[in-house]
């Protein structure tokens, strides 16, 4: 039998399961809720970064779970942000972090975009690449940079 009898939330519990696992891998921790923090914190500040049509794009390819806290709090209107550069981006980032957090904003975002690399579309990823600020590469996973 299934951990919930439905087979829509059974996957989207084990995809987001192995999502929050390479997080905790990427950012050297076994806590579960470190990794969902920083990866939400990522994620939002990415979502407000990248405009509303794409954030949907985005989103669309985010397991189930992760979609809901990935649109929690949203307000389109309000978007996109307009950092220009890395340090702006990494204190959106850290606004975003749940409070009293240990992960530091720039390793949070350098490990969501190393796991969303992994798990994602790369046409997708090398999307995301051209929207962000410039400085932002910094934060990206090698092989995206090619």
């Amino acid at each position: 039998m299934s951990a919930t009898g439905l087979d829509v939330f059974d996957k989207t519990l084990h995809e987001t399961n192995h999502w929050l696992k390479l997080m905790a891998g990427e950012l050297g921790t076994d806590s579960r809720r470190a990794a969902f923090g920083a990866l939400r914190g990522t994620l939002h500040a990415l979502r407000d970064r990248i405009g509303p049509e794409n954030a949907v794009h985005l989103g669309a390819q985010l397991p189930m779970l992760l979609r809901g806290a990935y649109y929690e709090g949203w307000h389109p209107a309000g978007t996109p942000t307009r950092e220009r550069h890395l340090e702006d981006f990494i204190e959106h980032v850290a606004a975003e972090l749940p409070r009293g957090s240990d992960t530091e904003a720039g390793e949070a975002a350098r490990a969501s975009f190393a796991v969303m690399s992994r798990c994602l579309d790369r046409g997708e990823m090398l999307k995301l690449r051209q929207i962000l600020p410039h400085e932002a590469l910094n934060l990206w996973p090698d092989e995206l940079l090619r």
